[in-house]
């Protein structure tokens, strides 16, 4: 009897890690359906097509994949089961349909909270200390199927997002190693998501690293560890230039120092920059654009 007749879609190091899995097991991959890296973005991670293309599998990254045109390359694919893993566009429910066996997704957070685009930075934004991976049906509103399997693991305090990234990464290897042999059976169980515990959030821009420095100190260093390299950075703009704050350490005012307005500076050597609770001292910075102003205490940023 032949093997059930996978098309993959994915992107970035999870879906490399969980293509690669079904590679090393044999499953029967009859396509990649991916994206052209975005010279614009910074590629750190492996991509599945390096897996893909190592192993003859046909490669193809349309723009849209949900016009008639796909629709009709995809039927001929035949598939008898989809996964998708951490591929950045919807897919629309006619393609959703075709499969005997359905459609499944791995979503980078413990579903029902974190919904959508980059949940991983969200969820380091918002101070979570646990992360994990979610295999669920896909249906028409993203990621809000029926859940067959997810894992989880503990992240620091202090974590970036590519740290987080690290250790959450192969959780998704062990929940598909538990489940796609059951998915290949059409036998997975599927427990419904609670939507009243459901969070949703949207794609994050560069422009969303900007500061405020009327937010807390704790929710500052959030931002700046949820977006510090290899994202674009958390920035405060000063008199046409661009203060790119790559990390920073909650401050304890010394005695005698004054707490100051937010976004004022307090010193310049440590660089300690007033927040709404507190202050910051700002290790790692980076200018960009125009002549840097010269930095002195009592100035706004």
């Amino acid at each position: 009897m032949p093997k059930p007749r996978i098309l993959f879609f994915g992107y970035s190091e999870v879906g490399y890690e969980c293509l690669s899995l079904l590679l090393e097991r044999g499953d029967n991959i009859v396509a990649l359906i991916t994206h052209e890296d975005n010279p614009s973005e910074k590629i750190w991670f492996k991509t599945p097509a390096v897996a893909a293309r190592e192993k003859g599998i046909p490669v193809f990254a349309p723009e849209n994949v949900n016009t008639p045109e796909w629709r009709e390359k995809i039927a001929a694919l035949a598939p008898d089961l989809i996964l998708s893993v951490y591929y950045r566009h919807m897919i629309g429910t006619r393609i959703l349909a075709m499969p005997r066996l359905g459609a499944f997704n791995m979503h980078g957070s413990l579903l029902p909270r974190y919904r959508g685009r980059a949940p991983i930075n969200w969820a380091v934004l918002h101070g979570e200390l646990r992360l994990g991976m979610t295999l669920h049906r896909m249906v028409a509103a993203p990621d809000a199927g029926a859940i067959v399997d997810q894992d989880g693991v503990e992240i620091g305090p202090r974590d970036t997002a590519e740290q987080a990234f690290r250790k959450v990464l192969p959780c998704a290897r062990r929940v598909l190693a538990r489940q796609i042999d059951a998915l290949l059976a059409g036998t997975a169980c599927e427990t419904p998501q609670d939507d009243a515990q459901a969070t949703y959030f949207g794609g994050r821009k560069p422009e969303d690293g900007r500061i405020d420095w009327r937010q807390t100190s704790q929710q500052i260093f959030n931002l700046i560890r949820a977006v510090t390299d290899p994202y674009p950075g958390a920035f405060t703009d000063v008199d046409g230039s661009r203060l790119m704050v790559w990390w920073a350490e909650p401050k304890t005012l010394a005695p005698g120092l004054r707490r100051g307005r937010a976004g004022e500076i307090l010193s310049i050597a440590p660089l300690v920059v007033a927040t709404g609770d507190g202050a910051l001292e700002l290790t790692r910075t980076e200018w960009r654009g125009a002549v840097p102003p010269v930095f002195r205490p009592g100035l706004v940023l």
